[in-house]
């Protein structure tokens, strides 16, 4: 078997060689939309800066309800593996497939059939409209593959193997952005060029991650009896996958309202967001996939009732977050205006500027979303997933009010919605902090059933 546990060898050393190729996969996902950010800003210019920006917030709450779904199975997979219960991997390998697949197919549906509304509720100035519809008719035949991929990375990282699903990303990252430049300098295709680009490069890196763990992971498959979807099997993932699906789409359902309100501020504020959010996501990863990671360390170690190496873990996993955190804010701080400018032509005054606003507020206080990171993993991977919600919605639902609440002329305007980001930040982590005070006796101790 071609697999790795994390129930096993130095601590730290295991987790971050497990988190490192998480890192660099989420990181290289990322150029899927940075790749059409650029092309699509230089070749066509601001307005199609802003349409891509505000379709990449959409899409990414879009996916991050599959993404949750794959995570809450990961868990599952993670625990089982640390148990060494393979038939048991195996019967959850069925009814997670079966759930998350169908809910995949549903979503594609609904969003074709929604298209008109979406528009609606994201607030979409009419001279871009025409560019949304274009590009976001073409991106949502990729949610299938989004589900795809992410399904066989999270399984393949249940067992110990994070280095297999960033190889397939690697190259469909590579193929993304010579498809880019094909579709929309070469042949003229413009902004759904862009997206079909970004479609084909999901399905090649989909399918082939899924036909990769076919191959090479035959133990994996169900057979006899374990290919049975039960009701007992459904209720377990949907245990995990749904309660996780919630706290992703939560986080990212607010986000969405937060891009309406940026929306409202016209086509400059769109574009200075969609360049800035763009260098945000990049700045944070590595300590959102960090979390992840450790959730997958914190699941085997808990079906294994490896209490101590997992409370080691935390204690290690909590100091390497801030110090990677306060590194990414310095960095962002001081080169937030270059960073600007490899999205926006720096003539672009008063764009650049919105930018730089944006990311030296938020930049300053990376460390707090990476201590968020970490207690949504431990909680997901300690069986209560149902925690990790309650932070989101904590965290979403004041940065949702807050921005509103701020942004008027007369307060902070569009900085007010920068602001109430951190803001929201450390009230969950606040909350987050004293659940763990109050159940750390108990909380790493594996209880039966």
């Amino acid at each position: 078997m071609s697999q790795k546990s994390l129930t096993q060898g130095p601590v730290m050393k295991t987790m971050l060689l497990f988190a490192l190729p998480l890192v660099l996969g989420d990181l290289l996902q990322q150029c899927y939309n940075i790749a059409d950010t650029l092309v699509v800003s230089r070749a066509i210019g601001p307005d199609a800066l802003a349409a891509v920006g505000s379709a990449f917030t959409l899409m990414t709450f879009l996916t991050s309800i599959l993404l949750g779904l794959c995570l809450g199975s990961g868990a599952v997979f993670s625990m089982r593996f640390g148990e060494q219960d393979f038939s048991g991997l195996r019967r959850a390998v069925t009814s997670s497939f079966v759930l998350i697949g169908a809910l995949a197919l549903g979503l594609t549906a609904l969003v074709f059939g929604g298209m008109e509304v979406i528009l609606w509720i994201m607030q979409v100035p009419d001279s871009l409209t025409g560019m949304m519809k274009d590009y976001l008719y073409a991106i949502f035949w990729g949610i299938p593959a989004t589900f795809l991929y992410n399904y066989a990375a999270s399984l393949l990282r249940g067992v110990g193997n994070s280095v297999v699903p960033l190889v397939f990303l690697a190259f469909s990252a590579v193929l993304n952005v010579a498809l880019d430049l094909w579709f929309v300098l070469g042949f003229g295709w413009g902004i759904a060029g862009a997206a079909w680009a970004t479609v084909i490069s999901q399905y090649l890196s989909g399918l082939g991650l899924c036909g990769y763990t076919l191959w090479k992971y035959p133990w994996l498959l169900p057979r006899g009896e374990e290919r049975r979807v039960t009701q007992k099997g459904i209720r377990e993932i949907a245990g995990y996958s749904l309660l996780t699906c919630v706290q992703q789409s939560v986080m990212n359902f607010g986000i969405l309202m937060v891009q309406g309100l940026v929306n409202s501020f016209g086509p400059t504020v769109m574009a200075a967001f969609a360049a800035a959010v763009k260098i945000d996501a990049f700045a944070y990863l590595p300590v959102q996939d960090f979390g992840n990671a450790f959730s997958t360390f914190a699941a085997q170690n808990y079906g294994a009732g490896q209490t101590r190496r997992l409370k080691q873990g935390f204690r290690g996993a909590v100091l390497a977050s801030l110090g990677f955190g306060l590194l990414t804010s310095v960095l962002v701080w001081v080169f937030a205006g270059p960073l600007m400018g490899l999205f926006v032509d720096p003539a672009q005054i008063e764009i650049v500027a919105q930018g730089v606003d944006y990311l030296r507020i938020e930049g300053a206080f990376y460390w707090g979303i990476g201590w968020l990171f970490l207690w949504y993993g431990l909680y997901r991977g300690v069986g209560k997933p149902g925690m990790s919600v309650v932070l989101t919605v904590i965290s979403l639902g004041s940065r949702v009010a807050l921005a509103y609440a701020l942004c008027p002329d007369w307060l902070l305007g569009v900085s007010g919605i920068w602001w109430a980001v951190p803001i929201g930040w450390f009230l969950a982590d606040a909350v987050g902090l004293a659940y763990y005070w109050r159940k750390r006796k108990g909380l790493f101790v594996r209880t039966a059933g």
